[in-house]
């Protein structure tokens, strides 16, 4: 028999959980976090989309001339990625350009978020060694398909997949020769891709690629040089992102008219204690170590002066001669200020923070330490899925608020927002999904309604995909992937009719309408989650799941309804 693989999920449960919710004045300073929802619509033009990332859902990872990442050579190392999986295949999404794209047409898209393999089309990331056209041809097909169907591209130059050779010759970004590899880079896509691309992304979450890349070795290249490493990586990502902007600005701009920016991820942090100094710049602190280490040089030309403060007098009890946080030169400061035309923001979840000390030992050193603080969160916030992620929306006002006010309102796009679940077995009726969307976008507005400059929203992700160190084993996508068929089919999850109201919607016009979303969303999911949850024997028998079990179950609610009719009228 058939079973359900999981009937009633764990999560459910969590989600009766109260959330707390958003703050009425956006002053981030005051502790007020009453729960009302704000009925409105957003500005005319508002863009809505969802995204992706070339690793967690091309596959094809040595197809048509593709050279390595470091993702493909780290996945492949057991015991870096949960249960060894790797995005060899992932979601096939390199053979399913029309597919994907009708998926974005029924969700009604206006902007579709991806990014490009540098590997795929600059095999060794040398330029002058060779250039792949059938990767080129890869990405001219994604964009003209998008084009046709009116869905705007946004595109990422790097997200994570660094070629290998790179790592292996200089490494990676670690080293400054990196700056001019990835110029020339940009300056391909520019030329290939520029004529029909308008909103380019430099890099995604450089945060990530530091930290986990270089300093916790969770990610790939898996290198742990704590206490110097991230901040050495930081350091060549700001001048590499500074140097495409000015190639753009300089060479491609006066012609192609498009807009050069750079996708941060920015948690919020709430102090623990809204009275006690210490706690609120440990939390300004946490802040500031996060986004505000690549946005404070961007928008002022240097880091945040408590990230000075803090490294350098860490470094000078360690008896270095010289900081762990490397300098600009005032050159360079005047070269890096002002290279962002809309700064692109990822935001998952909250932290509150504490102060906390942490003595500078020789051997001690990390980023972690260097903060002096403590994150904690609330046991009644929902984490339905990834151990990292809460539900605590009422930070997502606050910290678009926080962008606001310290760099001089620029104009924003959230790149990235969502939630995962973990589970083992196949749950389409994602009701967590949906209220986390509905409450982060509706803090959205009311920041839009504070005068944040947000010009659009990209949910995180359209699909189901592979997840860095965690595989496939966390899902974050409106569209359910089955990995453990060959064709990789695609499912729409419930959240993806009640994203589909919103964006019809544009925000959410009434009360009474936006009660009704959610009945209609969970109204469709419930006979697919049946389906789903019949584990196939083989991946060929998914022929069999779709038709036999359908009529087999129809077949045994009309045979049960004769027998009940029998039995009713023995008794009559």
């Amino acid at each position: 028999t058939m079973l359900p693989r999981c009937a009633a999920p764990v999560c459910h449960v969590l989600l009766l959980v109260l959330c707390l919710s958003a703050a009425e004045d956006f002053d981030w300073t005051k502790n007020d976090r009453s729960s009302s929802f704000y009925y409105g619509t957003f500005p005319t033009g508002f863009s809505w989309g969802a995204g992706s990332s070339a690793y967690q859902t091309e596959g094809a990872w040595d197809k048509d001339g593709k050279g390595l990442s470091i993702w493909d050579v780290f996945s492949h190392k057991k015991g870096r990625v949960l249960r060894n999986d790797t995005g060899d295949s992932s979601c096939e999404g390199y053979y399913k350009v029309k597919d994907d794209v009708s998926l974005m047409n029924e969700l009604k898209l206006n902007h579709y978020r991806f990014s490009i393999s540098w590997p795929r089309i600059i095999p060794t990331g040398i330029k002058s060694d060779h250039i792949n056209e059938k990767g080129i041809q890869y990405y001219n097909e994604l964009i003209d398909h998008l084009l046709e169907n009116k869905i705007t591209p946004i595109v990422t130059l790097y997200h994570w997949d660094l070629p290998q050779v790179l790592q292996e010759k200089y490494g990676g970004w670690q080293n400054v020769s990196i700056v001019n590899h990835f110029n020339d880079f940009a300056s391909l896509c520019f030329e290939k891709f520029g004529n029909r691309v308008k909103y380019w992304i430099t890099f995604n979450n450089p945060w990530s690629v530091a930290v986990e890349g270089y300093e916790t070795g969770e990610h790939a290249p898996g290198l742990k040089m704590r206490g110097t490493g991230a901040y050495r990586t930081a350091h060549n990502i700001i001048k590499a992102h500074a140097k495409v902007w000015h190639t753009y600005d300089t060479q491609w701009r006066g012609r192609q008219k498009g807009l050069v920016g750079i996708s941060l991820s920015g948690e919020w942090g709430e102090p623990v204690d809204i009275n006690n100094q210490k706690d609120i710049e440990a939390a300004e602190r946490y802040v500031q170590f996060y986004l505000g280490w690549f946005a404070t040089p961007i928008f002022h030309g240097d880091y945040p002066q408590v990230m000075k403060d803090y490294i350098g007098r860490k470094s000078t009890q360690q008896g270095l001669g010289s900081s762990r946080l490397p300098s600009f030169s005032s050159q360079e400061k005047s070269y890096i200020k002002g290279t962002c035309d809309f700064l692109g923001i990822g935001h998952f979840t909250t932290r509150y923070i504490t102060q906390k000390n942490y003595p500078a030992s020789r051997g001690g050193a990390s980023f972690f330490t260097d903060r002096d603080l403590a994150e904690l969160v609330d046991p009644r916030w929902p984490d339905p899925g990834s151990e990292w992620l809460y539900s605590v929306p009422w930070g997502f006002r606050r910290l678009l608020n926080f962008v606001k006010a310290q760099y001089g309102n620029p104009m924003l796009y959230v790149t990235e927002n969502g939630v995962s679940e973990k589970m083992q077995c196949t749950e389409l009726c994602d009701d967590w999904r949906i209220k986390y969307y509905r409450d982060y976008i509706n803090e959205m507005l009311k920041a839009i309604k504070d005068g944040v400059n947000v010009r659009g929203y990209t949910a995180w992700s359209l699909l189901d995909k592979f997840e860095w160190d965690e595989g496939y084993s966390e899902r974050f996508g409106l569209y359910y992937v089955d990995f453990r068929s060959k064709n990789k089919p695609r499912y729409p999850k419930a959240s993806v009719q009640y994203y589909k109201r919103i964006i019809s919607s544009n925000g959410f016009p009434n009360q009474r309408e936006v009660e009704t979303w959610k009945r209609r969303a969970t109204e469709t999911c419930s006979s697919s989650n049946q389906l789903l949850a019949a584990d196939p024997l083989t991946s060929h028998m998914e022929m069999v799941t779709e038709i036999v079990v359908p009529t087999v179950c129809t077949l045994c609610i009309l045979l049960s309804a004769v027998f009940l009719m029998f039995l009713l009228r023995r008794r009559n």
